[in-house]
């Protein structure tokens, strides 16, 4: 039986789902494309080939190695996209919660039905179908539950949208102890530099007390100033226009003081290392393409 145990982003990770890359289907149409980035690369021909990804993810899947974190892969669906794992199913606590994702992707919670067996079924929750909600959206930070959500009564002609009210209502009837926090994030369909597809695209934490932050991708700049109260504007590091459209804030934590990266990430990787954190960089760009980087990549199971 897996112990399940994740209350933050920091503390030390035990076992962890990593995506994958294997097989994962032709270059989709520009109509298949989920998001205004993916869309981009399809149209210039640049899209990410998939022994690029593959390279790229053994690269993540070698730093959990050398931290001996126990990583679960997806069994491979042929023609599937299934590198992020992080859209599928989250974990509070000891529950873990299966997003209601986009329809055309519910083979990809089968390939992770072999690790989900594993967990008591008591601690497995199905969402109701009105209630929509992927795991990039929900933040863990303690006492808090931090959710990305947008609150514009156009959300369902946005398939960039992908928590709704309903979603954070859920969790917080779900976990009354805990303070949950939403965001109304940015939304575009077409232009990837002002589209925060999920929380985790302009803010996540890092070590004890510190965070990533872009402040352009919150609707609102009071959500902005709750996470510069909280954290202390010392605390954090502003990504531009630019380092948000390359996945800036979408590193991921090994431990408290262990932080995967992309290797291009120089301003930031620096701004880590000034503040001790060990950076394991990797490379990253291919699959940043689709608008997802490590933390999407992840779906972490055990946490100290």
């Amino acid at each position: 039986m897996l112990q399940l145990n994740v209350n933050n982003e920091t503390s030390r990770l035990r076992a962890v789902v990593l995506g994958s890359a294997l097989n994962n289907g032709p270059t989709p149409t520009a109509e298949e494309a989920y998001d205004p980035k993916s869309l981009e690369h399809i149209l210039a021909g640049t899209y990410p080939v998939e022994a690029d990804m593959v390279k790229e993810m053994e690269a993540f899947n070698q730093v959990f190695k050398k931290y001996d974190v126990q990583v679960f892969r997806p069994q491979m669906i042929e023609g599937c996209n299934q590198i992020f794992t992080r859209d599928i199913g989250f974990v509070i606590g000891d529950v873990f919660i299966k997003a209601n994702i986009l329809p055309n992707r519910e083979e990809e919670y089968d390939a992770i039905q072999y690790v989900i067996d594993q967990i008591n079924p008591a601690k497995v929750i199905t969402l109701p179908e009105e209630v929509h909600i992927e795991g990039g959206d929900v933040m863990l930070w303690n006492d808090y539950i931090f959710i990305g959500t947008y609150k514009g009564s156009d959300y369902k002609d946005y398939i960039t949208a992908r928590t709704n009210i309903e979603g954070v209502n859920y969790i917080k009837n779900l976990f009354p102890n805990k303070k949950v926090k939403e965001f109304d994030l940015v939304k575009s369909k077409l232009e990837a530099r002002d589209n925060a597809l999920h929380l985790d695209c302009c803010f996540q934490p890092v070590g004890k007390n510190k965070g990533i932050i872009y402040k352009s991708g919150f609707r609102e700049e009071a959500d902005y100033v709750f996470l510069l109260n909280l954290f202390g504007k010392e605390n954090l590091f502003h990504i531009t226009r630019d380092e948000m459209y390359d996945m800036n804030s979408n590193v991921f934590s090994i431990a408290e003081n262990v932080v995967v990266s992309e290797q291009k990430f120089t301003r930031l990787n620096n701004w880590l290392r000034a503040n001790d954190f060990i950076v394991e960089e990797i490379p990253y760009a291919e699959i940043a393409k689709q608008e997802g980087l490590l933390r999407c990549s992840t779906l972490p199971l055990i946490r100290d």
